[in-house]
């Protein structure tokens, strides 16, 4: 769970949602990253609990797309979900095999209740687990939030009883806005940024 300041917000119900976020992306990403640099997509959260298995749905539907990508990585996937036991050490993991790496981190969040349902974006980190009260590190140069539902009290059984059809239509329009957003940046360069030069 993260909490963030200033983001712009997508309603996720809204049908241009995959467009308006994904021209974010672009607006953000491009400007900041070298072709032949290394993206890191870290992907936050838990199977184990509806309300935070976003980051791990995102990277589950993103990951067999850019798998064909040489110089961009996924980390947090259903498979392997980077959560609170394991963050730390999965950060350290990205410093140690991409030390230049721009990281782009995606997390659910818990806000207001005219925000539940809204995808934010902002240049900057994310701080998981303040949603639900807990230390640890900060962690990206973009980051994407989905407000799966409302804080304030009784965080983690609001997690548990979160509607999963939310967080997957979030989660739909997050992997295809980053992937869309991805094919644009490099579209001129597809060759150079392919493993044996194929999609």
């Amino acid at each position: 769970m993260t909490d963030y300041k200033n983001p712009e917000y997508i309603n996720a119900k809204c049908p241009f949602a995959i467009l308006d976020l994904s021209n974010l992306v672009i607006d953000l990403l491009a400007p900041h990253i070298d072709l032949y640099q290394q993206l890191v997509i870290l992907c936050i959260g838990t199977d184990r609990s509806t309300g935070d298995s976003l980051g791990p749905l995102v990277g589950h539907k993103l990951k067999p797309y850019i798998n064909h990508y040489e110089h961009i990585h996924i980390l947090g996937t259903l498979d392997n979900p980077v959560h609170a036991k394991n963050l730390e050490a999965s950060i350290a993991k990205i410093y140690y095999r991409h030390p230049n790496a721009l990281i782009l981190a995606i997390d659910a969040s818990l806000g207001q209740l005219n925000k539940v349902g809204y995808i934010g974006i902002k240049k900057g980190p994310l701080r998981p687990g303040l949603g639900v009260y807990k230390e640890l590190p900060i962690v990206g140069d973009i980051s994407i939030t989905g407000v799966v539902n409302v804080g304030g009290m009784m965080e983690h059984m609001v997690l548990q009883n979160t509607r999963l059809n939310l967080v997957m239509n979030m989660a739909d329009i997050i992997h295809k806005s980053i992937f869309r957003a991805i094919l644009n940046i490099y579209r001129d360069d597809k060759l150079k940024w392919t493993k044996k030069g194929t999609l």
